[in-house]
């Protein structure tokens, strides 16, 4: 049984099979929201558990985008702190590129979504946010299945523009989508924070003293109107990621190796489930498209993304001395950029909180984010064979 659970969590911890789970999940949701069952589906994202008393007497829907993602945004938070202290966001020379194409990618999907809202009749400028997001665990997966030949280098650089593209995410979330902030909350999470910092450089190993803290961040974090997830990513980044003598690894590590299947198999993949599933049926897709929403975040993804990466990759290139690493080309880059269109946990929970529950404008946001993100995977996979064409197979 051990060895079968170990097995299991190898296997979560690939990016294939966790993009696998996670499609898996958005298309049964898509199917169950469609069929005769569409009705206990509602039911069950809207069934309310939780302490009153805390304010967390939250749906399932909610405590899926507000709970189970805070786990992903702390494996995220692991992920970004590493890349700033160990990996490649430590040497500015190699983060750049990729840091600028995130922003790029960010910028561009942005403006293309308030340009169309704003210039047609309907439009709603507030969901700019939606476009800007990548997913890192589908994007990742796709380069596994489509990109298995390609250099190293790509991958790092993927993996440098979706943390950086995820951070971005947060702040957005933080900044633009949060409630009306409660101070005293605030300032609560805050020291919990503080608290579980501290514990990580006195060297504190116990789970005693970090599971209540992380507890107390993430729930006063939700109280103080900031989007949960929020408190993850800090925590994540509090983590120390430098192994002490005699350690083989440190405690981020050890995290991250132990809460990556979790997320990976179960908490983003039910967030997609709970987030996904959209009544299509006797819809005009002709007009769901062509709404200011659907067709910002469409051409915001498919379009304005590999623009973005693909031009501020140009423009730093271009104007300093920042460079490619080799064996990269801007060909590579604009693939990842393609690649980068595949929004969908992100996009998600920014249009869950752009939109009211049941709007026409969230129904076309989640149509939309779904349609792009196959489109995106579609285009990415023959950007990607076209460069394992060019790069031959690896060396050795």
């Amino acid at each position: 049984m051990r060895k079968r659970r170990e097995w299991l969590a190898d296997t979560l911890r690939n990016e294939t099979a966790g993009g696998v789970l996670l499609l898996a999940a958005a298309t049964t949701a898509v199917v169950i929201a469609n069929s005769p069952w569409s009705a206990a589906y509602e039911d069950l994202a809207n069934f309310e558990i939780g302490p009153e008393a805390l304010h967390l007497r939250l749906s399932l829907q909610d405590w899926a985008a507000d709970g189970l993602l805070a786990v992903f945004f702390f494996v995220a938070g692991l992920e970004l702190k590493y890349e700033l202290v160990r990996g490649s966001l430590k040497h500015f020379a190699t983060a750049i590129v990729p840091a600028a194409s995130a922003l790029g990618g960010m910028i561009v999907p942005a403006l293309i979504f308030l340009g169309i809202n704003l210039a047609m009749p309907g439009g709603e400028p507030g969901g700019w946010g939606i476009p800007l997001a990548t997913d890192i665990a589908f994007a990742l997966a796709v380069l596994a299945v489509f990109g298995r030949t390609l250099p190293l280098p790509l991958r790092a650089f993927l993996l440098t523009l979706a943390i950086v593209d995820d951070l971005g995410a947060i702040l957005v979330i933080a900044i633009f989508y949060s409630g009306s902030v409660n101070l005293i909350a605030l300032l609560g999470a805050a020291v919990a924070c503080a608290l579980f910092g501290f514990a990580q450089k006195r060297r504190i190993t116990s789970g005693v003293v970090y599971v209540p803290l992380a507890l107390i961040a993430w729930v006063l974090m939700h109280t103080a109107g900031i989007h949960a997830t929020v408190a993850g990513v800090i925590l994540g980044l509090l983590m120390r990621v430098r192994p002490d003598p005699g350690e083989e690894e440190a405690p981020a590590e050890r995290m991250q190796h132990v809460l990556h299947p979790w997320s990976a198999g179960v908490c983003v993949p039910l967030f997609a489930f709970f987030a996904a599933g959209v009544t299509i049926t006797g819809l005009d897709v002709g007009e769901l498209v062509s709404a200011p929403v659907s067709l910002g975040i469409l051409v915001g993804l498919v379009v304005g993304k590999p623009l973005g990466v693909v031009g501020a990759a140009w423009l730093v290139t271009r104007f300093s001395s920042a460079r490619l690493r080799a064996p990269m080309r801007m060909k590579d880059v604009a693939a990842i950029g393609v690649l980068a269109g595949i929004g969908f946990t992100v996009s998600l929970l920014i249009a869950q909180l752009a939109f009211a529950p049941g709007s026409d404008q969230l129904a076309e946001a989640k149509v939309a984010i779904l349609l792009a993100s196959v489109v995106a995977t579609a285009l990415s996979a023959l950007a990607l064979a076209g460069r394992n064409r060019h790069h031959g197979p690896p060396s050795g």
